[in-house]
Parts: structure tokens; C-alpha cells; sequence
């Protein structure tokens, strides 16, 4: 059995988005990426257990203004969502929560509930900061992030148990809804045989 998932990655320009998608897709870092220019994809397959594999198709969706307009149509179909910002820049975290704002806006689950999404502080490999751990915190519980992280790219610090966490809930949704769809089956087969007893009588 396998399940795929559409993971939207977001954020500023240069806060480590692309790197992002090659480290955790193919364990990959250079420092020498270029900028991305609409979206660029990748695909990471796991093992989830004996018999179920996930495949993600990871959205690496360009962060310039000019594309703004242009990336709602990307949040389309998204199970998963990561708000990336860079730790040594203030602007790109208080970038990073409008980008949540805007996912809220345009995209949500089938079942209308909001698509889960993590807030990953990237560059800790880095001693000077501008975004607090704290601040991070206050900001994923005002803003209903799934969670927050801070990250590096570069060591690889942290990334695997980030995405772990939001595959977690895009599973967890996917069980409940399973769940519920074969609740409502089993509601209409009994209503239906209630219904021919019935008429039988």
C-alpha cells in the first residue's frame, strides 16, 4: 500500500528552502543552489511500516515578491506545508508568518480542516540570532503550527525528526477520515439491511 502526499515548502529568499528539499530528499547540500523560479519538485519515498510505503512530492516554491500572486495556485491539493525562515533574520520570520496566513487563506484538507504545516528556524549551525527560541514558540502557538523547530541544513540537524512529526499528522489524518468513511459505509449497510428486514416482515 502506498500513500502520497504534496508537501508545499515556503518561505523567504535565501533562508535555505532548496537546500532544505535536497537534504531531506537525497541527503544533498552544496552551497551553491540556485534561486528557485516558480517551483522546483522532488520526491522522498519512506517506509512506514512492513506494508505501507509514503511517497512525498516536495513543492520547493519560489520566495520572491513577484511570485506572490502566483504560488497560491501551488497550495492547491497539499496534505503538508513547511514555513521555513532563516534564524539571523528577523524580516524573514515575520515574513514566514504571512506565509502561513496566506496557506490558511488558499489551501485546507478535503475535510476543510487547515493543512498542517511546521515552522522551521534554519542556519542554528550559525551564533548570531535575531529570532529567539521564544519568540519561535509564542509564534507557532499563536499562528496553530503543528510545531516549530529550529534546524540546519547544513549539519542536518534536526530535519529528519521535523518531517517525521508532520508525516505523523498527514498519516493520523488519513487514518481518521479511513476510519470515519468506513463508520458511514457500515451506517448505510445496516440502515440499508434494517430497511429490507423491514419491508420483508
Amino acid at each position: 500500500m502506498e500513500e502520497l502526499f504534496k508537501v508545499v515548502v515556503v518561505g523567504e529568499v535565501q533562508v535555505g528552502k532548496t537546500s532544505f528539499v535536497q537534504r531531506y530528499s537525497r541527503n544533498a547540500f552544496t552551497e551553491n543552489y540556485r534561486m528557485t523560479m516558480g517551483v522546483d519538485f522532488a520526491y522522498k519515498v519512506l517506509k512506514w511500516t512492513d506494508t505501507q510505503m509514503i511517497k512525498l512530492h516536495l513543492w520547493d516554491v519560489a520566495g520572491q515578491e513577484r511570485y506572490m500572486s502566483a504560488t497560491k495556485q501551488f497550495y492547491r491539493g497539499a496534505s503538508g506545508c513547511v514555513v521555513i525562515y532563516d534564524l539571523t533574520s528577523r524580516q524573514s520570520f515575520d515574513k514566514a508568518l504571512l506565509w502561513k496566513e496566506s496557506i490558511d487563506a488558499h489551501a485546507s484538507l478535503p475535510d476543510g480542516s487547515p493543512v498542517p504545516c511546521l515552522l522551521l528556524g534554519n542556519k542554528s549551525d550559525l551564533s548570531e540570532r535575531e529570532v529567539s527560541a521564544a519568540d519561535m514558540e509564542r509564534a507557532c502557538r499563536e499562528h496553530k503550527f503543528l510545531a516549530c523547530k529550529e534546524v540546519s541544513v547544513k549539519k542536518n540537524k534536526n530535519i529528519g525528526d521535523a518531517m517525521r512529526c508532520l508525516v505523523e499528522a498527514m498519516m493520523g489524518w488519513v487514518a481518521k477520515n479511513s476510519s470515519q468513511s468506513l463508520e458511514q459505509d457500515n451506517v448505510q449497510l445496516n440502515n440499508e439491511e434494517k430497511a429490507s428486514w423491514s419491508c420483508c416482515r
